[in-house]
C-alpha cells in the first residue's frame, strides 16, 4: 500500500491550529486534571489533534501535513513582546539570577549528557546512541538533532542518527510539554512558592491572568498601537540578524535579535518621545503575545509526526524515562533553591522543563500557563529566554564535542 500525503494550505493549517487551541480551552474546562496541573491549552489541543492525524495515518496510510510558514512570524511576535516589556532595571536586577540559571544549565547539560552515555555505555551502545538520548535531541532540539545526525553516522557509528534524533527530540517535546505545569503546580502548592499577596503588582508580559480576563480593557487603538511596535521591532530585529551574518559571519536566532531589538526600542524610544503611548506592559501587548505563542505552540504540536516514533527501540525510550526523571529531580532540588525558592524560582522551574527535554517556547508556554493562574514574573520571562535561546546553543555545541572526544 503506497502512502498517501494530504496537505493542508497555510490558510486552512493557521485557521485549524485556532480551532484546535480552543478545543484545548474546552477540554482544560473539562478536565480537572489539565487545569489543576497548568497544562497549556495548546498543548492539551495540540497533542489530541496530533494523536487523530497518527490514527490516520495508521488507519488509510495517509500522511496529514500542515503549513506552517507562519510560524516563525509568531515565534518572533512574542519573543519580542519580551523584549519589550523589558527595562533595563529589571534587566541589572536580573544579573545574578541570570549567571545563576546559566551555570544551573551547563551543570544540568553535563548531567543530561552523562545519563544518556552512561546507560548507552551499559547497554553496549556507541557514546554517539547516548548523545542523541541526551542535549543533540533534548536541550538541543529538532534543529541540532539534525545537523550533526549525518557525523554521528559517518564517524561515530550510530545508524540511523538523523531519524532517531527526530524521534527522541519530537518525544522530548511532547514530555517537556506535560512535565513543566505539573511541576509549577508542586513547587507553588508543596514547596511554599505562592506570590506575596503585598507585593507590587506587574504588568502582564504573555497573557493576562484567567482571575482578570474579565476585566481586562483592550481597546482597537491599543492592540494597533502594540502591533506596529511589535513589527517595527521585528523588522529591525531581521535587518540585524542578517547584517550581523553577513558582516561578522554571528548566526544568532533570529528571534533572539529581535528580543534584544525590543529591549533596545523600549529603553530609548520612550526616553526620547516622552508624550509617545508606549506599549509595554499594556494588556494589548500582552493579548498578542498570548495569541502568537498560543497559535505558534499548537501549530508545533498538532504538526507533530507521531508515526516517527515508531523508530526508537527500547534502549532510547529507557533513556528517555531517565532524562524526565533526572529532569524533574534537577529542577526540585536544584534549580528551584537556587533560584531562590521563591515565585519567580517556581515558574523558572516550569519553563526550566520545557527546554530542558523540549525547546525554548514550550518553555515560555509553561510559564505563561504557570502564570496565568497565579500571577505575573517579570524576572522568570527575562532571564530565561537569554539563557536558554542564546547562551545554550553556543554551550551545547562545546559540550557535545567534549563528550564525542574533540
Amino acid at each position: 500500500m503506497t502512502e498517501e500525503a494530504l496537505p493542508l494550505s497555510e490558510f486552512v493549517s493557521f485557521n485549524l491550529a485556532i480551532l484546535v487551541y480552543f478545543l484545548g480551552v474546552r477540554l482544560n474546562k473539562k478536565i480537572p486534571f489539565l487545569r489543576h496541573y497548568n497544562i497549556p491549552e495548546p498543548v492539551s489541543g495540540g497533542l489530541l489533534v496530533a494523536v487523530l492525524a497518527f490514527i490516520v495515518f495508521l488507519a488509510l496510510d495517509t500522511e496529514i501535513s500542515f503549513s506552517l510558514q507562519s510560524r516563525d512570524y509568531l515565534l518572533y511576535c512574542f519573543f519580542t513582546a519580551i523584549g519589550l516589556n523589558a527595562r533595563f532595571g529589571d534587566l541589572v536586577k536580573g544579573g545574578k539570577p541570570l549567571l545563576i540559571l546559566l551555570c544551573l544549565t551547563v551543570g544540568y547539560m553535563l548531567l543530561q549528557n552523562v545519563v544518556g552515555t552512561s546507560i548507552a555505555a551499559v547497554l553496549g551502545l556507541p557514546v554517539g546512541f547516548g548523545l542523541l538520548g541526551g542535549t543533540v535531541s533534548l536541550v538541543g532540539g529538532h534543529g541540532t538533532a539534525i545537523a550533526w545526525g549525518p557525523k554521528l553516522v559517518a564517524d561515530y557509528g550510530v545508524a540511523g542518527a538523523v531519524e532517531i534524533g527526530a524521534a527522541t527530540a519530537t518525544l522530548g517535546l511532547v514530555a517537556a510539554s506535560l512535565l513543566g505545569g505539573p511541576i509549577g503546580n508542586y513547587l507553588i502548592e508543596k514547596r511554599g512558592a505562592k506570590p506575596d499577596p503585598g507585593r507590587p503588582q506587574e504588568a502582564p508580559i504573555i497573557g493576562i491572568e484567567t482571575a482578570r480576563e474579565a476585566d481586562a480593557r483592550v481597546t482597537h487603538t491599543g492592540l494597533m498601537r502594540s502591533l506596529l511596535v511589535l513589527n517595527v521591532a521585528i523588522a529591525l530585529g531581521v535587518g540585524l540578524q542578517e547584517a550581523l551574518e553577513v558582516g561578522v559571519g554571528l548566526d544568532l536566532p533570529v528571534f533572539v535579535v529581535c528580543l534584544f531589538c525590543g529591549i533596545v526600542l523600549s529603553n530609548s524610544v520612550p526616553l526620547v518621545f516622552r508624550k509617545m503611548t508606549w506599549p509595554a506592559g499594556s494588556q494589548s501587548l500582552a493579548v498578542i503575545s498570548d495569541l502568537a505563542l498560543g497559535i505558534f505552540l499548537t501549530m508545533s504540536l498538532m504538526s507533530l509526526q507521531l508515526w516517527t516514533l515508531a523508530g526508537l527501540a527500547g534502549p532510547m525510550l529507557l533513556i528517555l524515562f531517565m532524562q524526565i526523571v533526572i529532569a524533574a529531580l534537577f529542577i526540585i532540588l536544584a534549580v528551584f533553591p537556587l533560584m531562590g525558592r521563591d515565585y519567580n524560582a517556581a515558574v523558572l522551574g516550569a519553563g526550566f522543563a520545557g527546554f530542558a527535554l523540549g525547546a525554548t517556547p514550550t518553555a515560555i508556554a509553561n510559564m505563561t500557563a504557570v502564570t496565568k493562574r497565579y500571577g505575573p514574573a517579570t524576572q522568570a520571562f527575562l532571564i530565561l529566554p537569554l539563557v536558554s535561546a542564546f547562551f545554550v546553543d553556543l554551550a551545547n555545541a562545546l559540550i557535545i564535542l567534549l563528550f564525542l572526544g574533540g
